[in-house]
């Protein structure tokens, strides 16, 4: 126990990495603005295409199948479908890379 070979906190503990079961408010919040800041992506290329008279197949395609900030439950905001949770749900930040891959259409029913 005591020498060359003790072992750390990190190693007593379990997994190095820990990451808590539940997103903070902060990481909410700023979940929030990142889907925001897409919406506001989405709608500026949208009014700017308009403006030209052009339209583009993928835009289109996102407003029509993908809900706004606004328009998403609380449910689908912070949490995403995963066949082999318990409940089907697992909290986003769970997922690698959170940050950056959107997750806003889950299986109708989860």
């Amino acid at each position: 126990m005591f020498g060359a070979f003790r072992i750390t906190s990190p190693l007593n503990g379990g997994l190095l990495w820990k990451t808590p079961w539940r997103l903070s408010k902060f990481q909410k919040y700023r979940q929030r603005q990142r889907l925001r800041a897409v919406d506001s992506v989405v709608a500026t290329v949208d009014r700017a295409l308009a403006k030209k008279g052009d339209t583009v197949e993928s835009l289109e395609r996102w407003k029509a199948e993908m809900p706004t900030e606004q328009e998403m439950l609380p449910k689908d905001k912070y949490t995403i479908f995963a066949r082999y949770e318990k409940r089907y749900r697992k909290s986003i930040h769970k997922l690698p890379k959170w940050t950056r891959v959107s997750q806003r259409l889950n299986p109708p029913g989860y």
